[in-house]
């Protein structure tokens, strides 16, 4: 059979450009190196049986937040989870009140439309009673909610600069995040983002010492810039913090109810209910044996020079792409849950570990200088506190690194997660790790262990893989880039998957 398109790579852009090629009409091929789809996207029984882990993503607010999602053809639906005493919030936390739900549905927090409520939805996102929390050693956790408001009065000196900062981001909705999430393209909110610009182009620090007035506000945004595996001293370092922020607030800081991979199958069996053909165990090692019109390829750039005769300009400016750091990564199987000293921290699905804004800023200085913190800045996420089908209590969590680090970071995580919650070894059944080049052995896209796809600085950010006003367009006649290596960036949001695939269309109508 011959195929009008193969992708090459089912980490979430090159799932996302298959099915948008197939929803075009397009007959397409998929083929996968690994045993499995998804990439990122992956699930496994890493420490007991019975026990489903996320290898790679696990809070999954940037694919309800990205276009790209909006026209695939799933069905999602949010599963609340309990909060004794916010009745309210039990029975709406899918999307924001009466009165957003538009700007929510912009966004990607779709619920089942009119019409396909009598069958069950594809992808499932199950919602913690508290997106995020920051526990600090001398005072109660900070918390982050759905509601923007809710979050800020948690700050008390600092309630009106969250709001101003991450509220007006929020209250922005979708275009905005729309016009963050294609850079490249014409804005849709062009005044909120020039807001947003103001804060976001700065660096951490910077905003959190000029803007933020207490301890807890300044380590709060210095948790979410973290995101960003930079020094926090660095430019636009800001911007990550304050968009991962405002998502909670816009769409929450969902799981998928049992496991990311749901979410990977859903998308390989809605390209295969359009037509096209999905394959694992299929590695390409040069573009020649892709024999298609459209060829789109989700691999980073030091895969892409193995796999083709490239013009040396383009060869010389992809051997320049940058890796960011890597991350050592840890799966717990626990008898019960982490025994937090503020209790509210168990209510998180997401929880920042690293104590003060100077200690966090102090920790990714150390990363980006190529050392290793005693007391690094630990992200941890509590499955269970969203999604009872794990089969028990597990726990992720990964800590910045060097890239292509050796160094096992175990006993200096656990510490922290010791730190905040006395007595957690005390409830380890079994422990899984991943180095840097486990990571990169599980998918090679993840080069030094760089979940990222490659330096998020501000000069890279303009440039991914190279300057270019199409950046996923190649030399090479029909053939397309779309890992996280190309705009916009690392996360699940497909975006790179789906400007490909729209670029590739217009190319080869």
């Amino acid at each position: 059979m011959s195929f009008d398109a193969v992708v090459a790579g089912s980490g979430p852009n090159g799932l996302v450009a298959a099915v948008t090629l197939a929803a075009a009409g397009r007959r397409v091929l998929l083929l996968e190196a690994a045993e499995g789809f998804g990439g990122a996207l992956r699930s496994a029984e890493l420490t007991l049986p019975g026990r489903v882990h996320d290898v790679g993503a696990a809070v999954l607010a940037m694919a309800l937040i990205s276009p790209a999602y909006r026209d695939l053809g799933l069905t999602f639906a949010d599963h609340p989870a309990p909060q004794a005493g916010d009745q309210s919030r039990q029975a709406g936390d899918r999307v924001q009140q009466t009165g957003d739900r538009d700007r929510a549905q912009q966004a990607g927090d779709r619920v089942q439309q009119t019409g396909e409520r009598d069958r069950p939805a594809d992808v499932v996102f199950a919602h913690p009673p508290v997106a995020a929390a920051h526990p600090l050693d001398d005072r109660p956790a900070v918390l982050v909610h759905r509601d923007a408001g809710r979050t800020a009065e948690g700050l008390g000196r600092d309630a009106a600069a969250w709001r101003a900062s991450v509220g007006a981001a929020a209250r922005a909705g979708g275009p905005l995040a729309e016009t963050l999430l294609a850079p490249l393209g014409w804005p849709k909110a062009p005044l909120a983002a020039a807001r947003f610009g103001v804060f976001g182009a700065l660096p951490a620090t910077v905003l959190g010492r000029t803007v933020f007035r207490t301890a807890e506000g300044r380590a709060l945004l210095a948790g979410m810039a973290a995101h960003s595996v930079q020094d926090l001293r660095a430019p636009i370092t800001s911007g990550y913090g304050m968009l991962l922020a405002a998502s909670a607030h816009l769409v929450g800081w969902p799981l998928v109810r049992g496991g990311s991979q749901v979410l990977a199958d859903a998308l390989v069996a809605r390209l295969r209910a359009l037509g096209g053909e999905a394959v694992t165990g299929q590695r390409v090692r040069d573009v020649k044996e892709l024999d298609a019109p459209i060829r789109i390829l989700d691999v980073t750039p030091r895969q892409f020079l193995s796999m083709a005769e490239l013009p040396p300009g383009y060869r010389d400016r992809l051997r320049r792409y940058r890796y960011g750091p890597g991350v050592f990564k840890l799966d717990w199987a626990l008898d019960g849950p982490v025994p937090w000293r503020d209790p509210q921290v168990a209510r998180a699905g997401t929880v920042h570990l690293g104590g003060t804004m100077e200690e966090i800023v102090l920790s990714e200085a150390e990363m980006a200088a190529g050392r290793h913190s005693p007391r690094p800045y630990v992200l941890l996420v509590q499955p269970y506190a969203a999604d009872p089908t794990r089969g028990g209590h597990t726990l992720w969590a990964y800590c910045h690194v060097p890239n292509g680090s050796t160094v096992d970071m175990t006993a200096a995580v656990e510490a922290q997660i010791e730190r905040f919650a006395p007595g957690f070894g005390d409830r380890v059944l079994a422990r899984h790790t991943m180095t840097t080049a486990d990571l990169e052995r599980f998918n090679p896209n993840l080069v030094g262990g760089d979940i990222g796809g490659g330096a998020g600085s501000l000069g890279q950010f303009l440039r991914r893989p190279v300057w270019s006003p199409a950046p996923w367009r190649t030399p090479l006649p029909g053939v397309y880039l779309c890992s996280a290596a190309t705009p916009p960036g690392g996360g699940t949001h497909g975006m790179g998957g789906y400007q490909a695939a729209r670029l590739a269309l217009r190319e080869h109508p």
